[in-house]
Order: structure tokens, then sequence, then C-alpha cells
């Protein structure tokens, strides 16, 4: 049976951390940035971790 390919959308997304999980950035934050206050802005710039169940989803193609 050959090897899985690795999903390149989901390759890009997604960076694995040194404990194995998976971070991600938040969405919303390239566009139409003139509606969402500064507040909104500052927040949708850091990163954040994947949740335990979306976890099982995605690490099969990364």
């Amino acid at each position: 049976m050959p090897k899985m390919k690795t999903k390149k959308c989901a390759a890009k997304r997604f960076k694995k951390t040194g404990t194995g999980k998976l971070k991600r950035n938040h969405m919303g934050g390239s566009h139409i940035l003139t509606n969402k206050n500064r507040k909104h802005k500052r927040t949708l710039r850091g990163q954040d971790i994947v949740d335990k169940v979306d976890m099982k989803r995605i690490t099969p193609f990364i």
C-alpha cells in the first residue's frame, strides 16, 4: 500500500509545537479590518492551540 500524501492546505495552516500539539492562526484577521475595532484585531494577532477533538481530525493529514 502506498504512503499517504500530506494535505498541503492543512500543512500550511498548522504547525507542530515541541510537545506535539498543533498551533493555528485566528480566523478573520486578514481582510475587512476597517469594521473590526482595535481590541478585536489585537486578539486576532496571536496564535492558539487546536482543541483535542479537532487534533484527531487534523493530525493524519500533516
